[in-house]
């Protein structure tokens, strides 16, 4: 039942998240909102970034780093120092 609550708790979070996506354009306040439901998601178990990893990879294999540090970005919300530390060190 407490998983269920969770899981209704952050669907409500990305409900709200999509309403502010269309009504509020400040970027940095998205980002924040969108951090704080990925450490919910990952609190409850549930990988918010499933499947980037294997994009991550295939967009580094073909050569396109520039495009790999863009989609972490745009996945996470980090900001480019970040996101380009976190490409190089781990992949």
């Amino acid at each position: 039942m407490e998983l269920q609550t969770w899981l209704l708790g952050a669907n409500l979070g990305l409900l709200i998240l999509s309403l502010l996506v269309r009504s509020n354009p400040e970027p940095a306040r998205l980002r924040a909102v969108d951090r704080k439901l990925n450490l919910i998601l990952s609190q409850l178990g549930i990988d918010p970034d499933q499947g980037l990893d294997a994009q991550l990879k295939e967009l580094l294999q073909s050569g396109q780093k520039i495009e790999a540090i863009r989609l972490y970005r745009q996945q996470t919300g980090c900001g480019l120092k970040e996101a380009k530390d976190h490409i190089d060190a781990t992949y």
